[in-house]
């Protein structure tokens, strides 16, 4: 009995690896013919190996289904991450930023360009650096399957859609071929009278991403060839360029271009405003990723050999559906420049005969999915383009605003020589004609920030008590913003350390001979006013410094009386400074009378105590 059994459990084990081997042979097939849905199916049911997890991760991947896609790369990457191509990193962090997970899909891309991604960081340096915030809607385009790749024709707009169930299914998302259809667009900017676009154009196989000439009487379009070729190990339908004449209202001399060929894919084509050049993407030997994007001159009938536009447009990945606006800033979708997730959208100026840096267009209009397909109406700053970040391609039309740029100087006050804060500061910054644009006292922080123009000359002072202002020049720039730490350096009074002293109620007095004024009077005397004389020396040598002259009386006579005398005691020392050539605003006065006695003995005070009492004291206030 028991060989028996063992008999049996052999045969079982031989025939569910036999099984496994058939539906991988399968699964592989549909995979290698890009059936991904079908093979995704059977991939699901197979044992976790590392060629069955990452097919399934790509087949859900190449059908947008980014949730499970990232299922599968997970368990690729927990099981099997030190023996997979690098391409495979790539997929699996855009599939994790596809669902907004930046923090593993940054650290994952990160393993795959060995440099540093951070995207939310990047979202937040495009906000102040895209030229243009966009303001989106999704169409209702009356149909659920998908659109995309719309364009402006006349007084309509055509574009491509999976909407013809008559039409064969493709073996990719099991979804109707694409053909072209035009509709008229209402004022909700929705799509209405929805047709096909003509007889002459759609066929059994795709169409799409139409563009026109400047008089309507030319077209180009994307065609898939209808049978398959083999490319290395793999049969594929290449897209390819043709052109259609518009004659007595039908679109016919329906020809391929010479820069098509059988062995590579030409598409999304796209006309400049004169219709002398015809930009689209392409992945021929000359490319230097999966798809780059090229142009060709146009000269009546004749086509330029296909000019790849370069290192900053293109990259070791995608790029693909350029737009080309009327000032000649190009438009495309990428997945090889720094973005959000999947296909971005950015822009290039041209600039000296050439394109200059490619420039994401920011997360008003990019999402972590594809957003491709932009299109452009300068005059009225309002366009559509395409995005599957719902999981189908769907139809957006946007308007737009400039971003208005916010520059700004800001920075902290601190002292030169320990580095702390000097919060109570006072910050001024001037501009070029040295008027004051605005002032600030910085806070418990001692941080300031002030909102400033670009490519501005402004000069910025900081100044507390006790500490030597400064004054800085400071230039601004196209960045937008400039960090500034005012350093402060405390006043020193080296030369006049007799005389200047810090007391234990934190202020810092001038210490002079006590200054004597005659019963009931104020007047200054010869030997008070040389004694003055030295604090005058005092405040020459330090032009910033301000002084508060304090009068004081003893305890004899009235309260009222002694805060009369006080004060004219006060104003008199004041006077006799300020006649000696110190500008009397670095002055102030104040009578005391009574109130402050050095010597707290009421009425009952000797003579000693009573001189002591009376006296003028000197506090410096800056």
């Amino acid at each position: 009995m028991n060989k028996n059994y063992i008999l049996i459990y052999l045969l079982c084990v031989c025939s569910l690896s036999f099984g496994q081997k058939k539906s991988l042979k399968r699964a592989n097939k549909l995979f290698d013919n890009k059936a991904y849905v079908e093979a995704a199916k059977l991939y699901k049911q197979l044992e976790d190996t590392q060629e069955s997890l990452e097919k399934l991760g790509d087949s859900y991947y190449f059908n947008f289904q980014m949730k499970k896609a990232k299922d599968a790369y997970k368990k690729l990457f927990e099981n099997y991450k030190d023996s997979l191509d690098l391409e495979v990193y790539f997929r699996y962090a855009n599939a994790l930023k596809g669902i907004e997970d930046y923090d593993t899909g940054d650290r994952i891309m990160s393993d795959y360009s060995k440099l540093p991604e951070n995207t939310p960081q990047l979202i937040e340096e495009l906000t102040s650096l895209t030229p243009y915030l966009y303001k989106v809607n999704q169409i209702k385009s009356g149909s659920n399957i998908g659109d995309f790749g719309i364009t402006y024709f006349k007084d309509k707009v055509v574009f491509a859609s999976l909407r013809n169930s008559d039409n064969p299914k493709y073996a990719w998302n099991e979804n109707p071929y694409l053909d072209l259809y035009k509709a008229s667009v209402s004022e909700d900017k929705n799509l209405e009278n929805v047709e096909p676009f003509s007889e002459e154009i759609n066929s059994k196989t795709h169409e799409s991403n139409a563009t026109f000439s400047s008089d309507g009487k030319t077209m180009y379009f994307s065609r898939t060839n209808k049978k398959r070729v083999k490319i290395g190990d793999e049969k594929i339908a290449v897209v390819k360029i043709y052109r259609a004449k518009l004659i007595d209202s039908a679109w016919t001399k329906i020809t391929v271009m010479p820069f098509s060929s059988d062995f590579y894919s030409t598409q999304h084509p796209t006309l400049n405003k004169d219709n002398t050049k015809l930009y689209f993407s392409s992945d021929m030997p000359s490319t230097s990723g999966s798809f780059d994007i090229y142009y060709v001159d146009i000269t009546g009938e004749n086509y330029s050999n296909p000019i790849n536009l370069g290192g900053t447009i293109n990259t070791k990945h995608r790029e693909q559906f350029p737009f080309i606006t009327n000032e000649e800033t190009l438009y495309f979708a990428s997945n090889g420049h720094k973005g959000l997730g999947g296909l971005d959208l950015y822009l290039s100026t041209y600039k000296d005969a050439q394109f200059e840096e490619a420039l994401n267009l920011g997360h008003t209009i990019n999402s972590g999915m594809d957003d491709f397909g932009f299109v452009l109406q300068d005059s009225i700053q309002e366009g559509f383009f395409s995005s599957n970040r719902d999981g189908k391609d769907r139809l957006y039309v946007f308007t737009r605003e400039p971003n208005v740029k916010t520059y700004f100087l800001e920075g902290e006050v601190r002292d030169k020589n320990s580095k702390e804060i000097l919060p109570g500061s006072l910050v001024t910054l001037f501009n070029e004609d040295g008027n004051i644009v605005k002032q600030i006292i910085v806070g418990d922080d001692a941080k300031y920030k002030f909102e400033t123009e670009p490519n501005k000359a402004y000069k910025i002072e900081g100044y507390r008590s006790f500490y030597i202002p400064t004054l800085e020049d400071i230039n601004t720039n196209e960045e937008g913003k400039i960090e500034f730490d005012i350093e402060l350096e405390i006043e020193s009074y080296d030369d006049a350390e007799d005389i200047v002293v810090t007391k234990t109620d934190g202020y810092i007095y001038i210490e002079l001979e006590n200054i004597y004024f005659d019963l009931d009077e104020w007047a200054i005397k010869p030997k008070a006013a040389k004694t003055l004389d030295i604090l005058v020396n005092l405040l020459k040598k330090y032009p910033r410094m301000e002084v508060q002259l304090g009068a004081h009386t003893d305890s004899r006579s009235s309260d009222s009386y002694n805060l009369v005398l006080s004060n004219n005691r006060a104003k008199s020392t004041l006077n006799y400074i300020a006649s000696r050539g110190v500008d009397n605003v670095r002055l102030k006065s104040k009578g005391f009378g009574e109130t402050q006695p050095l010597v707290d003995c009421d009425d009952n005070c000797s003579e000693v105590e009573h001189s002591i009492n009376r006296r003028c004291e000197f506090i410096i206030l800056k």
